[in-house]
């Protein structure tokens, strides 16, 4: 597995990936700063510096919408949760609630969050796009106050069924 750090203007990032996919972004100051395995390298490879070119047209505005091999690891609820993430449109944002009608799961509210706070790809698998069902905003692994710059930064809006 090979690594690197991007900095950003919201803190520095952690980018791990192997030949394959990306295994994780992780906002170094969050909550939950990704601890570097013995065994990884540190070595800017083409997927991780393609990551990095997206990252930084993401935050200048410029990209919406990622174009990178994933290969997070969890359990198939897990990814499935993600997946579904995915499906997420840059500016719009989905409850809890919704996004586990989404899943299929529509009385697994709680383990779709659960599911959500472990996702290890942030801001590419856009778990900051789920919100309270009341409109605020709750848990995310970088700080709540990063949550609210990517929604700002992503102009976005509520979206809620009908």
């Amino acid at each position: 597995m090979y690594y690197d750090f991007m900095e950003t203007e919201k803190g520095p990032l952690i980018i791990a990936a192997d030949e394959e996919g990306i295994h994780h972004i992780d906002f170094q100051d969050g909550k939950r700063p990704l601890t570097v395995p013995d065994q990884w390298q540190r070595y800017e490879s083409d997927l991780i510096k393609r990551a990095k070119q997206q990252l930084c047209a993401y935050f200048n505005g410029e990209l919406t919408r990622f174009d990178l091999p994933l290969k997070p690891q969890g359990t198939t609820f897990q990814r499935g949760v993600w997946e579904q993430l995915c499906k997420i449109p840059s500016g719009r944002t989905i409850s809890y609630a919704e996004l586990a009608e989404a899943v299929g799961k529509p009385t697994a509210s709680r383990a779709v969050g659960a599911a959500n706070g472990q996702n290890p790809i942030s801001i590419v698998i856009p778990c900051h796009r789920v919100i309270g069902k009341n409109g605020k905003l709750t848990g995310y692994a970088g700080g709540l106050d990063v949550k609210a710059w990517l929604l700002d930064h992503e102009h976005s809006v509520a979206i809620r069924s009908q």
